[in-house]
């Protein structure tokens, strides 16, 4: 019997990153990682052979009959038969109604059984409860906050996309106040300058004022997006991943403060894989014994 192994695969806009891992450790496989930028405006063949390459590469020496691939994949998309759905959006265009997992089975020769998908922002917190901040826990929300808002349940171990960044919040929607163009909008309401991003404010947050204002302000309104969220679901615990997630101690005492408040007593805790986590949630697909 060969060391179980799958193929983590996590597919954005602009790349492909694959890894292999140990579904045993539920760790990756030293130096197995591949990457590699795909125009996703390209047509079917050159998207699909780009994802081949790199996916034939990951796997190296493992045996064609014992590949087994995990892809995370943004959405709209069939995860169970493995459709692409995507369309108006400004990418994957040429891939729309096909029959992805078809496709990469004759392509890669491998079994399309052996071929399973998860939404990306699914994925990332599969990952987490598998093997990272959420391991054992039982009710958990994901958010990964960056230019937008990902956001995912995982509900007795198996986790879904929450699509939660359209709901509508304050005078917009969740993406409106949850993500870096708040930030960079709401400095310049205060002081007139403009920033780049997060990571500028985080950088003179210690001496900056304005800047504090806002961390305070996106901790608490955080707070009172997650308040009901939390209630509906029983969430016990709160993974907040994303570029984001690395000024979390700039924003985390209004949050957490608002929270108690509230007589909310969820953990709030930040991405253990970090970029890894969508590659590793991906192959646990393929893990029989997951739990």
């Amino acid at each position: 019997m060969e060391k179980p192994v799958a193929l983590g695969v996590d597919i954005g806009g602009s790349h492909i990153t694959a890894a292999l891992v140990d579904l045993e450790t539920r760790t990756l496989v030293n130096d197995s990682i591949k990457r590699s930028p795909v125009n996703s405006q390209e047509k079917k063949e050159v998207i699909l052979s780009a994802w081949c390459d790199i996916i034939e590469k990951a796997f190296k020496n493992i045996t064609n009959g014992s590949r087994y691939v995990g892809i995370a994949m943004p959405g709209p998309f069939n995860y169970e038969e493995g459709i692409s759905l995507i369309k108006d959006q400004d990418k994957f265009k040429s891939l729309y109604s096909i029959n992805v997992k078809q496709e990469l089975a004759l392509r890669l020769d491998i079994p399309a059984d052996h071929i399973h998908f998860i939404n990306d922002a699914a994925g990332f917190l599969q990952g987490e409860v598998y093997a990272g901040a959420a391991k054992g826990n039982a009710n958990v929300l994901g958010l990964t906050l960056g230019t937008g808002l990902g956001s995912s349940l995982c509900i007795d171990g198996k986790a879904i996309d929450a699509d939660l960044w359209c709901s509508p919040f304050l005078d917009g929607i969740a993406e409106d106040y949850l993500s870096t163009r708040w930030f960079v909008k709401r400095y310049k309401q205060l002081t007139g300058n403009e920033v780049d991003g997060v990571k500028e404010l985080v950088a003179i947050v210690e001496s900056d004022h304005a800047a504090t204002r806002v961390f305070m302000e996106f901790g608490y309104n955080l707070a009172q997006f997650l308040i009901p969220v939390i209630n509906k679901h029983k969430i016990d615990t709160v993974i907040i991943g994303g570029n984001i997630a690395q000024s979390f101690s700039a924003f985390a005492p209004e949050l957490t403060a608002t929270l108690k408040g509230n007589q909310i007593d969820a953990d709030i805790k930040i991405s253990e894989l970090k970029e890894n986590a969508a590659l590793i949630g991906a192959a646990s697909c393929c893990d029989e014994n997951a739990g």
